[in-house]
């Protein structure tokens, strides 16, 4: 297929779950691709994975520092950027007397303070028209337990889709968003959940999915592609779900 021919994309937190599915798929379409993560052993693998022709570079999602640098790396590669698909994030949940505020910040600086500037850095380099996924989360609308900054975060992602779509549409760039469920992922090895309670665990998250399953990173890369591709030209300040129907339980 040919979805994508020749787009200059970027994806953060390219090197794992679902940002390496979109990176795989994004091939697929023709695209041109640069990924970014933050673990040097899942960067080694994304290169020996996603071949010498795809840029993986270092960048930390909470350093706005590192966040310019990468707008200007993007810059010296393409020139003009005409995807980017915004993933870099962290999913911490525990309840409210166990977070800190160095907690508190570190995960609003990746999922939130990081991300925006490094779409201000890309400003000068979006391409007119370009198109711009923001990976967001289908507990910025439910209320569950444990997730309250969590939640808080992907809400002000959410709600960038819109206003940055208003105040970009004059430079051709479109915001829109993806809002996946529980998505088989190392996001969830990452939860500090103990090994003989994650059959548990697992469980009851598939309890709550209509679908009956997780959903795979594939199926959330698919929603994005439509939403990087030319196909979703009229589409702007949208949200699309992607969760198994996780949410018609509230």
């Amino acid at each position: 297929m040919s979805r994508l021919t020749g787009k200059r994309t970027l994806i953060t937190g390219g090197t794992s779950g679902i940002g390496l599915a979109t990176a795989r798929r994004f091939l697929e379409e023709g695209a041109r691709v640069i990924v970014t993560g933050v673990n040097p052993d899942s960067l080694a693998r994304a290169r020996e994975e996603l071949g010498s022709e795809v840029l993986v570079l270092g960048a930390d999602s909470a350093s706005v520092e590192a966040q310019r640098d990468l707008g200007h790396r993007v810059a010296a590669e393409y020139g003009a950027l005409d995807i980017a698909f915004l993933n870099a994030g962290v999913s911490v949940w525990q309840s409210i007397e166990d977070w800190s505020e160095e907690g508190f910040d570190r995960s609003f600086a990746v999922n939130v303070k990081g991300p925006y500037f490094l779409i201000q850095a890309l400003l000068p380099v979006f391409a007119n028209p370009a198109s711009v996924v923001l990976n967001t989360s289908i507990n910025a609308h439910v209320g569950a337990a444990r997730s309250s900054v969590y939640a808080a975060t992907k809400s002000a992602f959410l709600s960038m889709s819109k206003t940055l779509s208003t105040e970009l549409l004059g430079r051709g760039v479109r915001f829109n968003a993806v809002s996946p469920g529980p998505v088989d992922t190392p996001l969830y090895d990452k939860l500090g959940i103990p090994d003989g309670y994650r059959a548990q665990v697992d469980s009851d998250i598939r309890a709550g999915i209509p679908a009956g399953r997780f959903g795979t990173p594939g199926e959330v890369a698919d929603a994005v592609v439509y939403l990087a591709s030319d196909e979703s030209r009229w589409t702007l300040g949208a949200e699309i779900v992607v969760d198994g129907g996780r949410t018609l339980n509230g």
